[in-house]
Protein backbone atom coordinates (compact mmCIF):
# COMPACT_ATOMS: atom_id res chain seq x y z
CA UNK A 1 0.00 0.00 0.00
CA UNK A 2 1.39 3.09 -1.11
CA UNK A 3 0.07 5.67 1.91
CA UNK A 4 1.01 8.94 1.94
CA UNK A 5 3.45 9.52 5.44
CA UNK A 6 1.46 12.84 6.00
CA UNK A 7 -2.03 14.22 5.62
CA UNK A 8 -3.45 17.80 5.74
CA UNK A 9 -6.79 18.42 7.20
CA UNK A 10 -8.69 20.95 5.91
CA UNK A 11 -11.25 22.01 8.72
CA UNK A 12 -14.76 22.89 7.12
CA UNK A 13 -16.78 22.67 9.88
CA UNK A 14 -17.09 26.94 11.07
CA UNK A 15 -18.54 27.07 7.75
CA UNK A 16 -19.95 24.20 5.88
CA UNK A 17 -20.48 22.10 9.10
CA UNK A 18 -22.39 25.38 10.18
CA UNK A 19 -23.91 26.34 7.26
CA UNK A 20 -26.93 24.29 7.40
CA UNK A 21 -27.98 25.14 11.06
CA UNK A 22 -31.99 26.43 11.29
CA UNK A 23 -30.27 29.24 13.75
CA UNK A 24 -27.81 31.56 13.20
CA UNK A 25 -24.81 30.64 15.60
CA UNK A 26 -23.78 34.09 17.71
CA UNK A 27 -20.36 35.35 16.49
CA UNK A 28 -18.51 34.48 19.83
CA UNK A 29 -19.46 31.05 19.25
CA UNK A 30 -18.08 30.95 15.40
CA UNK A 31 -14.95 32.68 16.69
CA UNK A 32 -14.45 30.32 19.84
CA UNK A 33 -14.82 27.34 17.30
CA UNK A 34 -12.55 28.40 15.04
CA UNK A 35 -9.83 29.28 17.62
CA UNK A 36 -10.26 25.91 19.43
CA UNK A 37 -9.42 23.84 15.94
CA UNK A 38 -6.66 26.03 15.58
CA UNK A 39 -5.50 25.25 19.04
CA UNK A 40 -6.14 21.62 18.24
CA UNK A 41 -3.57 21.45 15.76
CA UNK A 42 -5.11 22.07 12.48
CA UNK A 43 -3.39 23.75 9.64
CA UNK A 44 -6.56 25.33 8.35
CA UNK A 45 -9.78 26.22 9.31
CA UNK A 46 -12.47 27.94 7.03
CA UNK A 47 -14.02 30.62 9.01
CA UNK A 48 -16.93 31.65 6.67
CA UNK A 49 -18.66 32.28 3.65
CA UNK A 50 -19.02 35.78 2.07
CA UNK A 51 -21.94 35.29 0.61
CA UNK A 52 -25.49 36.19 0.11
CA UNK A 53 -27.14 36.51 3.89
CA UNK A 54 -30.59 35.89 1.85
CA UNK A 55 -29.66 32.57 0.89
CA UNK A 56 -27.29 31.36 3.34
CA UNK A 57 -28.00 33.43 6.72
CA UNK A 58 -25.74 31.43 9.01
CA UNK A 59 -22.73 32.62 7.19
CA UNK A 60 -24.03 36.83 7.91
CA UNK A 61 -21.15 38.57 9.57
CA UNK A 62 -18.03 36.77 8.25
CA UNK A 63 -16.73 39.35 8.14
CA UNK A 64 -16.88 40.07 11.87
CA UNK A 65 -15.83 36.88 12.58
CA UNK A 66 -12.91 36.90 10.26
CA UNK A 67 -11.38 40.09 11.97
CA UNK A 68 -11.75 39.15 15.65
CA UNK A 69 -10.19 35.51 15.78
CA UNK A 70 -6.77 35.49 17.15
CA UNK A 71 -4.56 34.26 14.54
CA UNK A 72 -2.44 31.24 15.31
CA UNK A 73 0.80 31.20 13.61
CA UNK A 74 1.42 28.71 10.43
CA UNK A 75 -2.87 28.05 9.98
CA UNK A 76 -4.49 29.60 7.36
CA UNK A 77 -8.18 30.55 7.47
CA UNK A 78 -10.21 30.79 4.03
CA UNK A 79 -13.10 31.77 3.30
CA UNK A 80 -15.93 31.39 0.20
CA UNK A 81 -16.18 33.78 -1.82
CA UNK A 82 -18.56 33.71 -4.88
CA UNK A 83 -18.02 37.07 -7.04
CA UNK A 84 -15.98 40.28 -6.71
CA UNK A 85 -17.90 41.91 -4.16
CA UNK A 86 -17.56 38.98 -1.62
CA UNK A 87 -13.40 39.01 -2.51
CA UNK A 88 -13.78 42.49 -1.76
CA UNK A 89 -15.51 42.24 1.43
CA UNK A 90 -13.09 39.19 2.27
CA UNK A 91 -10.26 41.08 1.46
CA UNK A 92 -11.52 44.23 3.56
CA UNK A 93 -12.13 41.37 6.63
CA UNK A 94 -8.23 40.54 6.06
CA UNK A 95 -8.73 37.26 4.15
CA UNK A 96 -6.02 36.22 3.21
CA UNK A 97 -7.44 33.32 1.25
CA UNK A 98 -9.99 32.45 -0.09
CA UNK A 99 -12.21 29.62 -2.50
CA UNK A 100 -15.24 29.56 -5.12
CA UNK A 101 -17.33 27.05 -5.08
CA UNK A 102 -18.66 25.39 -8.55
CA UNK A 103 -19.75 22.16 -9.08
CA UNK A 104 -19.89 19.37 -11.71
CA UNK A 105 -23.74 19.31 -12.29
CA UNK A 106 -25.27 21.86 -14.68
CA UNK A 107 -28.81 21.73 -12.33
CA UNK A 108 -26.70 21.73 -8.57
CA UNK A 109 -24.96 24.64 -10.39
CA UNK A 110 -28.21 26.38 -11.40
CA UNK A 111 -29.88 25.48 -7.49
CA UNK A 112 -26.25 26.56 -5.74
CA UNK A 113 -25.18 29.68 -7.64
CA UNK A 114 -27.92 30.24 -9.96
CA UNK A 115 -25.74 30.07 -13.24
CA UNK A 116 -24.53 26.96 -15.47
CA UNK A 117 -20.77 25.51 -15.00
CA UNK A 118 -19.53 27.40 -17.95
CA UNK A 119 -20.76 30.97 -16.45
CA UNK A 120 -19.67 29.83 -12.81
CA UNK A 121 -16.18 28.74 -14.42
CA UNK A 122 -16.42 32.48 -15.81
CA UNK A 123 -17.18 34.13 -12.99
CA UNK A 124 -14.43 32.40 -10.76
CA UNK A 125 -11.94 32.90 -13.69
CA UNK A 126 -12.09 36.82 -12.68
CA UNK A 127 -12.14 36.63 -9.05
CA UNK A 128 -9.01 33.98 -8.64
CA UNK A 129 -7.12 36.72 -11.20
CA UNK A 130 -8.27 39.42 -8.69
CA UNK A 131 -7.58 37.79 -5.77
CA UNK A 132 -3.87 36.54 -6.76
CA UNK A 133 -3.04 39.77 -7.93
CA UNK A 134 -3.65 40.91 -4.25
CA UNK A 135 -1.68 38.53 -2.65
CA UNK A 136 -4.65 36.56 -1.81
CA UNK A 137 -4.41 32.73 -2.32
CA UNK A 138 -7.18 30.38 -4.28
CA UNK A 139 -8.62 27.28 -3.13
CA UNK A 140 -11.45 25.61 -5.66
CA UNK A 141 -14.50 23.48 -4.56
CA UNK A 142 -16.43 20.94 -7.29
CA UNK A 143 -19.44 19.44 -5.96
CA UNK A 144 -21.49 16.50 -7.08
CA UNK A 145 -18.16 14.32 -8.19
CA UNK A 146 -20.03 11.44 -7.31
CA UNK A 147 -23.63 12.39 -7.53
CA UNK A 148 -26.22 14.85 -8.05
CA UNK A 149 -29.29 15.30 -5.68
CA UNK A 150 -31.17 16.65 -9.23
CA UNK A 151 -29.00 14.26 -11.86
CA UNK A 152 -28.10 11.60 -10.48
CA UNK A 153 -24.84 9.56 -11.71
CA UNK A 154 -22.30 12.51 -12.91
CA UNK A 155 -19.54 11.54 -15.41
CA UNK A 156 -16.00 11.50 -14.46
CA UNK A 157 -15.28 13.68 -17.27
CA UNK A 158 -17.30 16.58 -16.44
CA UNK A 159 -15.51 16.43 -12.85
CA UNK A 160 -12.39 16.68 -14.88
CA UNK A 161 -12.94 19.63 -16.90
CA UNK A 162 -14.22 21.58 -13.98
CA UNK A 163 -11.41 20.62 -11.62
CA UNK A 164 -8.91 21.15 -14.55
CA UNK A 165 -10.39 24.92 -15.09
CA UNK A 166 -10.40 26.13 -11.80
CA UNK A 167 -6.57 24.91 -11.57
CA UNK A 168 -5.48 26.41 -14.83
CA UNK A 169 -7.04 29.32 -13.63
CA UNK A 170 -5.20 29.53 -10.44
CA UNK A 171 -6.45 27.71 -7.86
CA UNK A 172 -3.96 26.12 -6.09
CA UNK A 173 -6.11 23.07 -4.59
CA UNK A 174 -9.35 21.58 -5.68
CA UNK A 175 -11.50 19.77 -3.85
CA UNK A 176 -13.47 17.28 -4.78
CA UNK A 177 -17.05 17.31 -2.93
CA UNK A 178 -19.31 13.89 -2.89
CA UNK A 179 -21.99 16.36 -1.62
CA UNK A 180 -24.54 13.79 -0.95
CA UNK A 181 -22.70 11.32 0.50
CA UNK A 182 -23.90 8.59 -2.53
CA UNK A 183 -19.54 7.68 -3.45
CA UNK A 184 -17.99 4.58 -3.19
CA UNK A 185 -14.67 3.26 -2.53
CA UNK A 186 -14.40 2.24 -6.28
CA UNK A 187 -16.24 5.14 -7.52
CA UNK A 188 -14.40 7.30 -5.34
CA UNK A 189 -11.00 5.80 -6.55
CA UNK A 190 -11.86 6.26 -10.24
CA UNK A 191 -12.96 9.47 -10.23
CA UNK A 192 -9.40 10.59 -8.62
CA UNK A 193 -7.64 8.70 -11.03
CA UNK A 194 -9.38 10.46 -13.57
CA UNK A 195 -9.11 13.97 -12.26
CA UNK A 196 -5.25 13.11 -11.20
CA UNK A 197 -4.52 12.99 -15.05
CA UNK A 198 -5.21 16.34 -15.39
CA UNK A 199 -4.20 18.35 -11.94
CA UNK A 200 -1.53 17.11 -10.09
CA UNK A 201 -2.91 15.03 -7.27
CA UNK A 202 -0.93 16.99 -4.68
CA UNK A 203 -3.03 19.66 -5.74
CA UNK A 204 -6.54 17.90 -4.69
CA UNK A 205 -8.29 17.13 -1.81
CA UNK A 206 -11.15 14.39 -0.79
CA UNK A 207 -14.81 16.34 0.91
CA UNK A 208 -16.55 13.54 1.37
CA UNK A 209 -20.07 13.15 3.15
CA UNK A 210 -21.05 10.43 5.18
CA UNK A 211 -24.72 9.87 4.05
CA UNK A 212 -24.45 6.00 3.70
CA UNK A 213 -21.65 5.78 5.67
CA UNK A 214 -18.93 5.12 3.06
CA UNK A 215 -17.05 8.52 3.94
CA UNK A 216 -14.20 6.48 5.87
CA UNK A 217 -13.88 3.71 3.14
CA UNK A 218 -13.75 5.95 0.53
CA UNK A 219 -10.72 8.22 2.25
CA UNK A 220 -9.45 4.72 2.71
CA UNK A 221 -9.62 4.21 -0.94
CA UNK A 222 -8.07 6.99 -2.26
CA UNK A 223 -5.40 7.59 0.50
CA UNK A 224 -3.70 4.62 -1.48
CA UNK A 225 -3.48 7.04 -4.63
CA UNK A 226 -1.04 8.84 -2.57
CA UNK A 227 -3.94 11.92 -1.81
CA UNK A 228 -2.80 14.39 1.53
CA UNK A 229 -5.19 16.63 1.75
CA UNK A 230 -8.46 16.01 3.09
CA UNK A 231 -11.78 17.96 4.16
CA UNK A 232 -13.81 17.17 7.29
CA UNK A 233 -15.95 18.87 9.73
CA UNK A 234 -15.46 18.85 13.51
CA UNK A 235 -18.47 16.57 14.93
CA UNK A 236 -19.19 15.53 11.65
CA UNK A 237 -21.43 18.52 11.24
CA UNK A 238 -22.82 20.13 8.10
CA UNK A 239 -25.01 19.07 4.86
CA UNK A 240 -25.80 21.00 2.24
CA UNK A 241 -29.22 23.29 1.73
CA UNK A 242 -28.92 22.59 -1.73
CA UNK A 243 -28.67 18.64 -1.00
CA UNK A 244 -31.65 17.61 0.08
CA UNK A 245 -31.23 14.10 2.34
CA UNK A 246 -27.60 14.94 2.54
CA UNK A 247 -26.47 14.35 5.81
CA UNK A 248 -23.24 15.82 7.58
CA UNK A 249 -19.46 15.63 6.89
CA UNK A 250 -17.00 13.11 7.45
CA UNK A 251 -16.11 13.71 11.16
CA UNK A 252 -12.17 15.24 12.06
CA UNK A 253 -12.12 13.09 14.94
CA UNK A 254 -12.98 10.06 12.87
CA UNK A 255 -10.34 11.15 9.74
CA UNK A 256 -7.45 11.87 12.53
CA UNK A 257 -8.39 8.50 14.65
CA UNK A 258 -8.31 6.81 10.95
CA UNK A 259 -5.36 8.45 9.92
CA UNK A 260 -3.26 7.59 13.56
CA UNK A 261 -4.14 3.86 12.99
CA UNK A 262 -2.33 4.21 8.89
CA UNK A 263 0.51 5.91 10.85
CA UNK A 264 -0.17 8.83 9.08
CA UNK A 265 1.02 12.14 11.00
CA UNK A 266 -1.60 15.03 11.11
CA UNK A 267 -0.01 17.15 13.80
CA UNK A 268 -3.91 17.47 15.44
CA UNK A 269 -4.27 16.46 19.18
CA UNK A 270 -7.45 13.89 19.07
CA UNK A 271 -8.01 14.19 22.37
CA UNK A 272 -8.33 18.56 21.88
CA UNK A 273 -10.21 17.84 18.66
CA UNK A 274 -12.94 15.91 20.42
CA UNK A 275 -13.63 18.53 23.15
CA UNK A 276 -14.27 20.91 20.91
CA UNK A 277 -16.60 18.45 19.60
CA UNK A 278 -18.39 18.38 22.69
CA UNK A 279 -18.64 21.71 23.45
CA UNK A 280 -20.01 22.82 19.67
CA UNK A 281 -22.46 20.33 19.81
CA UNK A 282 -23.22 21.56 23.51
CA UNK A 283 -24.33 24.83 21.91
CA UNK A 284 -26.36 23.50 19.12
CA UNK A 285 -27.86 20.69 21.35
CA UNK A 286 -27.14 17.41 19.99
CA UNK A 287 -25.10 14.83 19.61
CA UNK A 288 -21.78 15.04 18.45
CA UNK A 289 -21.92 12.94 14.70
CA UNK A 290 -18.38 11.32 15.40
CA UNK A 291 -17.99 7.91 16.53
CA UNK A 292 -14.59 8.46 17.79
CA UNK A 293 -16.10 11.58 19.96
CA UNK A 294 -18.83 8.68 21.39
CA UNK A 295 -16.23 6.42 22.12
CA UNK A 296 -13.68 8.69 24.32
CA UNK A 297 -16.60 10.13 26.00
CA UNK A 298 -17.75 7.09 26.72
CA UNK A 299 -14.17 6.03 28.13
CA UNK A 300 -14.26 9.05 30.18
CA UNK A 301 -17.93 8.22 31.52
CA UNK A 302 -17.92 4.62 31.75
CA UNK A 303 -21.85 3.24 32.14
CA UNK A 304 -22.16 1.07 35.29
CA UNK A 305 -22.91 -2.58 34.39
CA UNK A 306 -24.74 -4.82 36.35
Amino acid sequence: MALPQRVKIIEVGPRDGLQNERHNIPISVRIALIEQLADAGLPVVEAGAFVSPLWVPQMSASGEVLSGIQRKAGVSYPVLVPNLRGLEAARAAGAEEIAVFGAASERFSQKNINCSIDQSLTRFATVVTAARQQGIRARGYVSCVLGCPYEGEVAPQTVVRVAAELYAMGCYEISLGDTIGVGTPLKALRMLEAVAREVPLACLAAHFHDTYGQALANLFAVLQLGLTNIDSAVAGLGGCPYAPGASGNVATEDVVYLLNGLGIATGVDLERLAATGRWICQRLGRRPGSKVARALAGRRNPPDCD
